[in-house]
């Protein structure tokens, strides 16, 4: 038998480390892909010129298409018969991605717990992206619930990987070069600098996008993420094709450019849920809140740690969780991640 099925909860081993097929190499096609998928817009991804005025060589690629590669190289091995992807912590972007590099993927699992009806189990893993040049682009843990191939088959012992609440600032990697001390707020769009953003601020991003099916199909195809609940319609019971949470996630960052639009870079992945499922039609809101400030060594470069939720819903209350504790069922994304913002 020549093709592969994908692995099974019980075919995870505890220390297993997954060298992930197939390089990629990213390019301008990328970028203007990314563009044309979500009203993404952030200046220092978008222009050259003032990417060099930040004291970068051009405009990296978006944050987000480097974190969307390197999670498609995975899925085939870690969520090809996944039923829900559960969540992330301790992701860093190390280095920024630039047109031409070819990036590849490979995973060590550290963590295993069969659930209670065994017929599936969680895996965690730890992620890592990395260049051409061997070095380490991106890292993340997430966690993904799998099918079992057979229930009967034993379950492994019960480790748990003890996570960071978060990213320490101390621990933020700023660019190489990075500068924002000649920030030009007219060309980036708003006039909020770092220091304009107070912990416990919420901010409500106002515009809206509607999922389309095609959209998600083509974003799914782009990231090369194979997972079978994003592309078949019969791999779920509800005949209904799960949009892919990185769809969500870009989605939710683009939109909030209206009110954080100098928040230029993603440096930090501290935790992230995708609270409930997504389908083609729904229409996607998303607010922020600031929940950390903390200053960097690079000139005129501050950090803001935010919260940023996607709701399917027609204005955002603010809302997470109900009185039993579960999210709302109109949240479909709760993330928590660092940002690099101009001082």
């Amino acid at each position: 038998m020549k093709t592969n099925p994908g692995r099974f909860f019980e075919d995870y081993r505890l220390g297993e480390v997954i060298e992930h097929a197939v390089p990629r190499t990213v390019g301008h096609g990328e970028r203007a892909l990314y563009h044309a998928l979500y009203p993404a817009r952030h200046a220092i991804h978008s222009s050259d010129e003032f990417a060099r005025a930040c004291g970068l060589p051009s405009a990296p690629l978006d944050d987000l298409i480097a974190f969307h590669t390197v999670f498609g190289k995975t899925v085939p091995d870690i969520s090809l018969n996944a039923v829900a992807n559960l969540g992330y912590a301790e992701g860093r972007w190390l280095r920024p991605v630039w047109p031409g590099d070819t990036l590849r993927a490979r995973s060590t699992v550290i963590g295993l717990k069969q659930n209670s009806n065994g017929k599936s189990g969680v895996v965690w893993v730890r992620t890592e992206g990395l260049n051409q040049h061997e070095e380490i682009v991106l890292s993340y843990v997430r966690w993904v619930m799998v099918r079992k191939r057979n229930a009967e088959a034993p379950a492994p012992k019960v480790t748990i990987p003890e996570l960071a609440d978060h990213v320490a600032p101390t621990h933020l990697v700023v660019p190489k070069g990075l500068d924002f001390s000649a920030y030009d707020f007219g060309l980036a769009g708003e006039s909020y600098r770092w220091g304009d953003y107070q912990i416990g601020e919420r901010i409500d991003h106002v515009d809206a996008v509607t999922i389309e099916e095609a959209e998600h199909m083509l974003a799914t195809r782009l990231w090369q993420n194979t997972a079978k609940v994003h592309f078949d319609a019969t791999a779920r019971d509800d005949g209904r094709r799960l949009i892919y949470g990185g769809h969500v996630i870009s989605l939710a960052r683009a939109l909030s450019f209206n009110g954080l639009a100098n928040a230029q870079m993603i440096v930090a992945l501290n935790a992230g849920a995708h609270a409930n499922p997504c389908f083609a039609g729904d229409t996607i809101r998303a607010w922020s809140e600031v929940l950390d400030k903390a200053e960097t060594d690079a000139p005129g470069v501050g950090a803001l740690r935010l919260r940023l939720v996607a709701v399917r819903a027609e204005a955002p209350d603010f809302a997470l969780r109900g009185e039993d504790g579960k999210y709302l069922p109109d949240v479909l994304l709760d993330l928590d991640y660092w940002v690099l913002a101009p001082r």
